[in-house]
């Protein structure tokens, strides 16, 4: 299984365009320099009124099909 590190800072604005469906996906670059890009809903258990905001490891498949997220902090 593959996985990535990204950090991410999407304020509340930005992610209640995510989630009106004005923008579905999320790109963003990985620590180890990869673009990366997933569906904005996977996000949500993370979302506060500051928005989002933490380091996160994304595992993904061989076939590049996300397997699960984890907040690291």
């Amino acid at each position: 299984m593959n996985e990535i590190i990204v950090d991410l800072r999407i304020s509340s604005d930005e992610y209640l365009k995510l989630y009106q469906g004005v923008a579905r996906v999320v790109s963003v670059r990985a620590r180890d320099g990869r673009r990366v890009q997933f569906p904005a809903s996977i996000l949500q258990p993370w979302v506060s009124r500051e928005g989002i905001r933490g380091c996160f490891r994304i595992r993904f498949n061989d076939a590049g099909k996300l397997q699960d997220i984890q907040r690291l902090g």
